[in-house]
């Protein structure tokens, strides 16, 4: 079993930013990939960004490309999603998720493709 913890979530006006955290615990972090989500009120939950189980590559949905960077210390059991020039649409729960990296990845950009999860952070954005 792997623990999430989320942190970081909050009130921004747009254009502000925000850095979110996941620690976790329980097994050993660096043999996770992990991936971010968000799911707003009466929408499917939806992929972010994703990175892989050293930090070597990074992946992000079109509609926070080159805003949101995604990133681990692995030392730390520490993933963090580093927000910049927040929009009204970013607002959502957002989640930080963990599967095995040795394992058979499945979908890596859908929630079928984790097996842990975090319990969420809000994050509301103001126009």
């Amino acid at each position: 079993q792997v623990q999430l913890v989320e942190s970081g979530g909050g009130l921004v006006q747009a254009g502000g930013s925000l850095r979110l955290s996941c620690a976790a615990s329980g097994r050993t972090f660096s043999n996770y990939r992990m991936g971010w989500f968000r799911q707003a009120p009466g929408e499917q939950r939806e992929f972010v960004a994703r990175i892989t189980w050293n930090g070597g590559s990074t992946d992000y949905a079109d509609s926070v490309k080159g805003r949101f960077t995604a990133s681990r210390d692995n030392a730390k059991n520490m993933a963090y999603l580093q927000m910049r020039s927040l929009k009204p649409e970013d607002t959502a729960v957002y989640y930080c998720a963990a599967a095995n990296a040795f394992q058979p990845s499945g979908n890596v950009y859908g929630p079928t493709g984790y097996q842990y999860w975090g319990q969420g952070t809000q994050v509301t954005v103001s126009s």
